[in-house]
């Protein structure tokens, strides 16, 4: 037996589809929503309905936009010799807050990652080796996340690049700031000990 009308019903299965959103919480989103005055909840669709239409992947390095080029690519101060390879545009975001980096992007969106069926030719790897085979780039940082599927995406990727006579490298990481050794499994410990640097 149904307890809510089935556009209730409908809109919390919309939420539940969302990454990182179970039953309940889609469940006290749907609620959220009908409890919305019904301008902000056009505006709330809208907005939803706005990206998707105007929304899109740069040219150049795959990120989002909603221009021709994104903000980095379209930016004539940035060294055009260094690509940083992430796999998700958020992960820009990340890279950009921390605010040492000046170089360019680019966004694979995904990992390979075969149990999710995501293999090399679900990612925007041929737009990249079209970039670096075009001339013009020293340097190629994996800024993949340091797990299982982005360690592999990025020994794929340094496989295929070192041929093009680009220098390949990987994001250092270790201990974070602020943690305690005692706390540090083996393998970021072993990461920190071969990342380490003059002091």
């Amino acid at each position: 037996m149904r307890c809510f009308p089935a556009a209730v019903e409908r809109l919390t299965e919309q939420f539940a589809r969302l990454p990182g959103i179970g039953g309940k919480t889609a469940q006290r989103l749907a609620f959220h929503v009908l409890s919305l005055p019904e301008a902000e909840a056009e505006e709330f669709a809208e907005a939803i309905t706005e990206a998707k239409r105007t929304v899109r992947t740069c040219p150049v390095c795959q990120n989002l936009t909603d221009q021709a080029l994104c903000a980095i690519c379209g930016d004539e101060q940035r060294d055009r010799g260094t690509i940083c390879v992430v796999a998700e545009p958020r992960d820009v975001i990340a890279m950009e807050r921390a605010r040492e980096y000046r170089g360019m992007y680019h966004v694979l969106h995904g990992v390979i990652s075969p149990l999710n069926h995501t293999g090399p030719d679900d990612l925007r790897i041929k737009e990249l080796l079209a970039r670096v085979g075009e001339g013009g780039v020293r340097e190629v940082i994996m800024a993949t996340n340091p797990d299982t599927e982005g360690e592999a995406t990025a020994m794929y990727l340094s496989r295929l690049l070192r041929p093009l006579g680009v220098r390949v490298t990987r994001l250092a990481y270790g201990i974070p700031v602020g943690s305690q050794l005692e706390y540090a499994d083996e393998v970021t410990l072993l990461r920190a000990l071969e990342g380490r640097q003059e002091f």
